[in-house]
């Protein structure tokens, strides 16, 4: 009973004083929104991050060449791809890929734009998600023919000609190079590590023998190897690392290679982001400290004039944790006030900052208000109601009476 009577009188003196309580709620009606809109921009650019990682194929392992702290690594080759697709020496493993990457200048009907450059063969489709919106895909006859034949991403279809649909048989150069376009790559978006869709992909034979011509013969820059499942990953990794040891011959401990896997990038896209979202959330928490501040300097103006009312009330009885819970009441009142105003305030943030993203192009980004971000920002901002409010409240509660009614 006595804590409701101590807020119906803070809401009598909190409206009683309305512009003053306003700008006071502001801050935290800012600093809350800003924390709830910064965590869910940050969760929403980790969605997004992972997702696109998750896209890229399944259980698939990346290998290069260049090992931790070794020298004159040996090149991966066509040879060493060939090897990996042996079923004995690597039964975990159903598809290998060698490509080949680079940048390129492609040029049409005028329009030119340096792209990325893939030289891949057919199971790159299967490997990669590669899905043809339009078209064909790289055959084996293209590789073995070393066909001057182009499939094109749709951001470069749509800087090229400004359309992503009837390119079967139109004409780019790449490099100079006349190519023939036999199909267009389905949109995958822009968001991630690259943008899928900023490329072109060629045939192997083709990339090596006319656009990216590498030091030594049949070298590639990445082989991509998918395993029978999930949980055959690590064993295809120790498959495919025993047989590029044997191959290159290097000594234990100095394998001249790296083999990644999809959970080696999303681990380290997860701790990159949720760095990032900590760190947005904690430069957003600071409004919320200027808030604290402000309620805390409002609560001192109040307590200088109703020092007279504190003594009167005093003097009739009433005791130090009575004044000390209404002015908590106050200050809490605010924070609270402007905790609620603020999560709408996130709220409406993070849907334009979607709105902008989806506007921009910048691929499917959305942010994500989670329920722990809210509570998070809504307790915090209680949290620094009464903590800032405590001062003011108790300097209010220690005035003595006689003094206190003395104050003009």
């Amino acid at each position: 009973m006595k804590f409701l009577n101590s807020a119906f009188i803070s809401l009598e003196s909190l409206t009683a004083n309305k512009l003053r309580s306003a700008l006071t709620i502001l801050g935290i009606v800012i600093g809350v929104g800003a924390v709830i809109a910064m965590l869910s921009i940050g969760r929403g650019a980790q969605n997004t991050i992972t997702g696109s990682i998750q896209d890229i194929g399944t259980n698939l392992l990346f290998v290069i060449s260049g090992g931790e702290g070794v020298r004159n690594a040996k090149p991966l080759t066509l040879a060493d791809a060939e090897a990996m697709t042996d079923g004995f020496q690597a039964p975990s493993a159903i598809g290998v890929a060698p490509l080949m990457q680079g940048v390129a200048e492609v040029s049409a009907q005028g329009e030119s734009t340096n792209t990325t450059l893939d030289g891949v063969t057919p199971i790159y489709e299967q490997l990669r998600n590669a899905t043809v919106a339009e078209g064909e895909f790289i055959n084996e006859t293209h590789v073995l023919g070393r066909s001057a034949v182009v499939l094109l991403g749709t951001d470069v279809a749509e800087t090229l000609f400004g359309r992503t649909d009837g390119l079967v048989g139109e004409t780019v150069r790449i490099e100079g190079h006349p190519f023939r376009v036999i199909g267009v790559l389905q949109e995958k978006g822009g968001s991630g590590f690259a943008n899928e869709d900023d490329r072109v992909l060629v045939p192997l034979s083709t990339a090596q023998s006319r656009l990216l011509r590498r030091s030594t013969p049949n070298r590639v820059d990445m082989i991509l190897v998918q395993a029978i499942s999930a949980e055959a990953v690590p064993q295809a990794s120790q498959e495919v690392a025993d047989i590029l040891r044997s191959r290159h011959r290097t000594p234990i401990g100095e394998d001249d290679f790296t083999i990644f896997n999809q959970q080696d990038f999303l681990d380290t896209a997860e701790t990159i982001t949720s760095v990032l979202t900590i760190f947005l959330g904690g430069i957003a928490a600071i409004s919320l400290l200027v808030g604290g501040i402000g309620i805390m300097n409002i609560m001192l103006v109040s307590v200088i004039e109703r020092t007279r009312e504190i003594g009167l009330r005093k003097a009739l009885g009433a005791r130090k944790r009575d004044i000390l819970i209404q002015f908590l009441a106050e200050s809490s009142m605010l924070s609270l006030a402007g905790g609620v105003l603020g999560i709408v305030l996130g709220w409406l943030l993070s849907i334009a900052v979607g709105a902008i993203a989806a506007a921009s192009d910048a691929g499917d980004f959305t942010p994500i208000i989670g329920l722990d971000s809210v509570l998070l920002a809504t307790l915090f901002s209680i949290a620094v109601g009464l903590v800032f409010g405590v001062y003011p409240a108790n300097r209010a509660a220690n005035l003595e009476p006689v003094e206190a009614l003395r104050y003009e």
